[in-house]
């Protein structure tokens, strides 16, 4: 998917009303109610009577219309209601689990507005399209990394950039692994925030925040074209470390 979509505002009308930011509230409110009702419209039109089922392509015309990030909050924000309702029990447990991963700020009458209105089977079974179409992307999580990130150096570590962090023109694995070069950010107990990286897909050099990371890649899920990468960034660091050598000797 190479667009990119309005700006999803995260936070409560309460919270922009004190950050003053009250019209990026309203402009994002307004998109998610639109997408809500654009999710109702392709469940009708893609509801196959026969079997009650939706067909194939009833969320990839959605999500090509607002995105991933903005129909994630959407389909999150629907569980959520679903589940204050009396009906709650028709949805499975393991859906309501992934809809928790989607934080959506308790927003009043706000959160009712941009509830889809369907039926809980039709809503889980475009979920699962949704969520289908975005494991097809390929892209680097918190289950590909290793060890507890509340505790580990970042330095010389391959890093998981969170989706969240990039545009969605830019969701691709090799926008995803950064080397971590330094910054107080690298330490899980320093004040500072910078991690300063660098991209395994196309050598680009940025300073980040910790938190736009998920944590060190688990090294089983390091791609080839990462690990020549790696290789090649590691070299020049390793040859300025042993010093410079003379008739195969290291000079001391």
């Amino acid at each position: 998917m190479a667009a990119d979509f309005p700006y999803l505002y995260p936070y409560s009308r309460a919270d922009a009303r004190r950050l003053r930011q009250t019209q990026m509230h309203e402009d994002s409110f307004r998109v998610n109610v639109d997408c809500a009702r654009a999710i109702e419209q392709a469940v009708r039109d893609h509801f196959n009577a026969a079997d009650e089922s939706l067909t194939e392509g009833c969320a990839q015309s959605v999500l090509e219309q607002f995105g991933f990030k903005r129909v994630n909050f959407v389909l999150a924000n629907s569980l959520q209601e679903f589940r204050e309702s009396a009906c709650k029990y028709l949805v499975s447990d393991e859906t309501y689990q992934w809809g928790r991963k989607t934080f959506v700020p308790p927003d009043g009458k706000y959160n009712r507005y941009y509830a889809v209105d369907t039926a809980a089977a039709l809503l889980e079974s475009f979920i699962g399209q949704a969520r289908d179409a975005y494991q097809a992307l390929g892209l680097f999580g918190l289950e590909h990394c290793a060890g507890n990130p509340l505790e580990q150096d970042y330095k010389g570590k391959v890093l998981v950039m969170r989706p969240d962090t990039l545009r969605e023109s830019c969701w691709d694995p090799r926008n995803m692994l950064w080397l971590a070069e330094g910054g107080f950010g690298c330490s899980p107990h320093a004040r500072g925030q910078a991690v300063y990286a660098t991209c395994l897909g196309d050598g680009e050099k940025t300073r980040w925040n910790r938190s736009d990371f998920a944590g060190v890649l688990d090294e089983q899920y390091l791609p080839d074209w990462a690990r020549e990468k790696l290789e090649e960034l590691r070299t020049p660091q390793q040859e300025q470390d042993t010093g410079p050598a003379m008739g195969g000797m290291t000079m001391e």
